[in-house]
């Protein structure tokens, strides 16, 4: 069993390049994360075994060959894991990079993982983990750039487009506990650690006597610590990063949609390019997951109709039905959970349609919500 401060040390190594941007050429990446037993729950306390968070750690190599992609990406366990699934579908869907060296992965450190020390609502601004990632795609020092669509601006940096989405990963929210199995079966007063303004409002409007450690930052390994070392009592993480962690056996329970809305776009990765790049759009487009991408742009046409930020608590998801058309539900809260506001729409799955469902959606509760709503 590996102890805390050689698992702080592996993390280090991946978090602390020698330079702005950590170049890797083609490779392999695994995760295995924390082993928290949850099959039952006794009176016994239960502990959370510290697991070997293994990366598969790619040499910096010399090579003669210039990579024909080079991807861009954060360098968190979950942003590599996503841009290593990027790249090996590309080579699964074209010989040509199929070869060693074709395409290479820089790693970029953004606003978002630079500033550590405040919620995400008190540092401001969009774009908190892609600004860095953009600007190294406009200005030509990667080709194309892997994002979470959640992290992702509804407005896009002049010069790019984001045409390709993968297939969207679960896109609950899973409940991580020690001592409980179930955000109900928490005592009053427990403190539960989430970043996300989303989770705090709707978890505070169904359980007031629970408390919200805002301040929950880090990677999943980082918060799974913390949550190990007793600084809260529980914690909530989207199952689409557990699942592509290879983490599900953290898991306690999963909450239902019904109870906790996801994030717009959660489970889904995106990936931009320079709009004048047709080498790169053509790549992308093979890879392009048209049912994921379309139930995206539904929900961000919600969230850009609200003017979303990390400062405003909105859950929106957009899905086909049995019989193919889409429906979409979206919310609005009070940052304190006193007021939830939702509403739910359904219609053709098109591009059009969907763009039109969200916007309206978005104007409706934005009507209903009124001025001062988002300051309690």
């Amino acid at each position: 069993m590996e102890t805390l401060s050689s698992l702080c040390t592996s993390q280090a190594l991946m978090s602390r390049p020698s330079s702005p941007a950590i170049f890797c050429t083609s490779g392999s990446v695994s995760f295995t994360g924390f082993s928290l037993k949850t099959q039952a729950f006794s009176k016994k306390k239960q502990t959370l075994s510290f697991v070997k968070a293994s990366v598969a750690v790619e040499q910096q190599t010399q090579e003669a060959k210039v990579a024909l992609i080079r991807i861009g990406t954060r360098g968190s366990p979950l942003a590599l894991a996503q841009a290593h699934e990027t790249r090996d579908k590309l080579m699964a869907s074209h010989s040509d990079l199929a070869e060693e060296g074709a395409i290479q992965i820089v790693i970029i450190k953004t606003t978002g993982d630079k500033i550590q020390s405040q919620p995400l609502a008190d540092i401001g601004g969009k774009g908190l983990f892609t600004k860095e990632i953009d600007e190294a795609l406009i200005n030509g020092d990667i080709d194309i750039a892997v994002h979470s669509m959640k992290d992702v601006p509804t407005y896009l940096p002049e010069k790019t487009i984001l045409p390709c989405n993968l297939p969207r990963e679960d896109v609950r929210d899973a409940f991580i506990s020690l001592s409980a199995a179930s955000l109900a079966d928490l005592p009053a007063g427990s403190i539960i650690g989430t970043a996300s303004l989303r989770r705090k409002s709707q978890i505070l409007h169904r359980y007031p006597s629970l408390s919200v450690e805002e301040n929950f930052r880090g990677n999943v390994q980082t918060r799974l610590r913390k949550l190990n070392e007793g600084v809260v009592k529980a914690t909530l993480l989207a199952l689409a990063g557990l699942k592509r962690l290879n983490m599900t056996e953290n898991v306690t329970s999963i909450l239902p949609l019904d109870d906790m809305l996801p994030a717009v776009a959660q489970g889904a990765i995106g990936i931009a390019c320079r709009s004048n790049d047709d080498k790169m759009v053509n790549y992308l487009a093979s890879l392009n997951h048209e049912e994921t991408r379309l139930a995206v742009a539904c929900e961000r046409a919600f969230l850009e109709t609200l003017d979303g930020s990390c400062r405003t608590p909105i859950a929106g998801y957009a899905r086909k039905d049995e019989n193919g058309d889409c429906i979409f539900k979206g919310l609005v809260a009070s940052p304190d959970g006193t007021r939830v506001l939702e509403t739910s729409r359904k219609g053709p799955y098109a591009f059009d349609d969907m763009i039109a469902m969200g916007k309206d959606a978005g104007k409706e509760l934005l009507s209903q919500a009124g001025p001062g709503f988002f300051d309690r």
